[in-house]
C-alpha cells in the first residue's frame, strides 16, 4: 500500500474531507431559539438603525435567516459578524464599529467580560437540558441535605435553573444559586439583580460577584465552606471557576451525555503546572506581550501596567497583536523567552504544552515580576482585579526600596536577579550589549530585536538589489511541492 507521502498531486487536491456541518433551525423554531421577538423590541425602544448581530461560527448557518427576520420586523439595516479576531465568547465591538453599528447583539456562548463601547443585548443558546436527571444526579452527589451547595451553570442552560431550584430548595435548605449579572449600564440583557442583593443588605450577608455571576453567601460564612454544583459540558467556564475557587469542591451535570460526577481533575497539579510558568517568567529576559481581546474593558490598562511591571523587573516587552493564538504564529518569535496573554478570564488559561514558549497570564507574571505579590492558593484569572481599585491589587514596590537580589532558580540552577529598574541607563554605548544602568555599576543587557535578528543563520528574503542577475523567463515546474509532474512516484 502506497504511503501518505506518495500520493499524486491530483490525488490530494481532489482528497474529498469529511466535514460535518450544521444544519440549520427550522423557520419555526427561529424565533424561539433566537429571541427574535425580544431583539426587535431592544431596537424598537431605543431606536437603532444599525445593528450588528455578532454570531459564533457553530451558529452562523442560522445567520442570515435571523438577520431577515429582524429586518422584516424593524426598520433597522443588520450586519452579520462572523470569524471573530479573538474568541467568540467576548463582544466583537471593534468589528460593530467598522460598519458603524449603534449597538450589538450577541448570541451563543458567552464569557460575560463587560463592554463599553456599544449598547448590548445577550440572546444566549437555549440547549436543552433534562431538569429531573440533574435533580437525580444532583442527590446522588449530595446526600447530606444540609450540605452548603452553589450551583453555577453555562449560559446556554439559565432558562432552566429556576425548574431545578424548584425541584431541588424545598429539600436543600442551604442551596444558593447564582444569577446571571453582566457590569456595565449599556449592557440590556438583564437588568440589575436585586433578589439576592438587596435581601443580603439587609441581614449583612456576604455577596460575591465574579465572572458575570452573583451569589450571596449565608452570614458567617466564606466561599471555602460550601461546594460547587457546574451545569453544562467541561470547558473553558468550568475550568476558570475551578482555578479560581479551587479550594472548593466541584460536581457537575453534563446536559448532553445526561450523567453527573465528582470532578477528578488534581487543581493542585495543575496549580504546579501553571507554577512552573511562573518560574519561567522569572527566569526569562524577553516577554511578549500578547494582545487577546480589543473588547474587554480596561485591557489598555492592564496593557501600560504589564509593560511598567515588565520593565521595572530589569525585563525587556514586546507588545503583539495577532488574533487568535495558534502554535505556528508564535512559532516566528524565537527571541521572546515567554509570552502572557491579555484576553478575558475563559480564554487565558491556555494549554501551552504545545507552544515552544510558555504563555501565562497577566496575575501569573505579576507573581514573577512584583516583589510584594506572592504565590498563594488564590488564584486571578480576570485581569481588571490586577488593576488599581481591584481586589487583588498589588502595587509595585517603591523606587527607593528597590535592592539588588539574587536567587537560585528553581529550573536552571543558576543565579538570577530579581532587582527593579530604579532609573534609566546613563550614558548608553550603542557598540555593547552592556551599559551603566546606576551608580552600583551593575548592568543590563540592552540587545534589541535587530541584534537577535542580526544573529540568525536565516533572516528572511534579501533584496541584493544590483546583485543578481538579468535571466530570461523559463518555465518553471508543475504541481505540488509533494509531488511535481516530472518527479516519479513511489509505493
Amino acid at each position: 500500500m502506497a504511503d501518505a507521502f506518495s500520493s499524486s498531486s491530483e490525488t490530494v487536491i481532489q482528497r474529498v474531507v469529511d466535514v460535518t456541518a450544521k444544519t440549520s433551525t427550522p423557520a419555526e423554531k427561529l424565533g424561539e431559539l433566537y429571541q427574535i421577538q425580544k431583539t426587535c423590541d431592544f431596537i424598537h425602544e431605543h431606536r437603532f438603525e444599525k445593528v450588528a448581530l455578532q454570531f459564533p461560527d457553530e451558529l452562523l448557518v442560522d445567520s442570515v435567516a435571523v438577520a431577515g427576520e429582524i429586518e422584516r420586523n424593524t426598520n433597522a439595516k443588520s450586519y452579520i459578524l462572523g470569524d471573530t479576531s479573538y474568541g467568540s465568547c467576548c463582544v466583537d465591538e471593534v468589528a460593530a464599529e467598522h460598519v458603524g453599528a449603534d449597538c450589538i447583539v450577541h448570541y451563543g456562548s458567552a464569557c460575560l467580560s463587560p463592554s463599553k463601547r456599544l449598547p448590548l443585548l445577550y440572546v444566549f443558546e437555549k440547549r436543552a437540558v433534562d431538569v429531573e436527571n440533574c435533580a437525580s444526579s444532583f442527590r446522588e452527589l449530595y446526600p447530606d441535605k444540609h450540605s452548603h451547595i452553589i450551583i453555577l451553570y453555562d449560559v446556554n442552560y439559565a432558562h432552566a435553573i429556576n425548574n431545578l431550584l424548584a425541584l431541588l430548595s424545598p429539600e436543600y435548605p442551604n442551596l444558593v444559586v447564582s444569577e446571571l449579572l453582566v457590569e456595565g449600564e449599556q449592557c440590556y440583557s438583564h437588568g440589575r439583580i436585586k433578589r439576592q442583593a438587596d435581601n443580603a443588605e439587609q441581614d449583612d450577608r456576604q455577596v460575591i460577584y465574579q465572572f458575570g455571576r452573583q451569589f450571596a453567601l449565608k452570614s458567617g460564612l466564606s466561599i471555602t465552606d460550601y461546594s460547587m454544583f457546574y451545569v453544562g459540558q467541561e470547558g473553558a467556564t468550568l475550568r476558570n471557576f475551578m482555578m479560581t475557587w479551587n479550594r472548593c469542591s466541584f460536581c457537575s451535570f453534563d446536559p448532553v451525555t445526561m450523567k453527573g460526577r465528582v470532578e477528578s481533575i488534581s487543581i493542585n497539579r495543575a496549580l504546579m503546572k501553571r507554577y512552573y510558568a511562573i518560574e519561567r517568567a522569572k527566569d526569562a529576559n524577553v516577554v511578549g506581550i500578547l494582545v487577546g481581546t480589543l473588547g474587554v474593558a480596561d485591557y489598555l490598562s492592564i496593557l501600560e501596567q504589564l509593560k511598567e511591571t515588565i520593565k521595572r523587573a530589569g525585563k525587556k516587552s514586546y507588545m503583539f497583536a495577532v488574533g487568535k493564538l495558534n502554535v505556528p504564529k508564535l512559532a516566528n518569535f524565537l527571541e521572546i523567552d515567554i509570552f502572557v496573554v491579555i484576553a478575558c478570564p475563559e480564554s487565558s488559561l491556555l494549554d501551552s504544552s504545545e507552544f515552544y514558549k510558555p504563555v501565562v497570564t497577566p496575575f501569573e507574571m505579576e507573581v514573577a515580576c512584583n516583589k510584594k505579590r506572592e504565590w498563594s492558593e488564590d488564584y486571578v484569572t480576570d485581569f481588571r482585579h490586577l488593576l488599581p481599585g481591584g481586589q487583588s491589587h498589588v502595587p509595585l514596590t517603591d523606587q527607593q526600596e528597590a535592592e539588588d537580589q539574587t536567587d537560585i532558580s528553581l529550573i536552571t540552577g543558576a543565579l538570577r536577579s530579581h532587582s527593579l529598574l530604579s532609573s534609566e541607563p546613563a550614558e548608553p554605548s550603542y557598540g555593547s550589549s552592556v551599559v551603566l544602568r546606576n551608580q552600583t555599576l551593575t548592568v543590563a543587557n540592552t540587545n534589541s530585536a535587530a541584534s537577535f535578528l542580526a544573529g540568525r543563520s536565516w533572516r528572511g528574503l534579501e533584496q541584493k538589489l544590483g546583485e543578481t542577475p538579468v535571466v530570461k523567463a523559463v518555465e518553471g515546474r508543475r504541481g505540488i511541492a509533494i509531488a511535481y509532474e516530472d518527479e516519479g512516484t513511489s509505493s
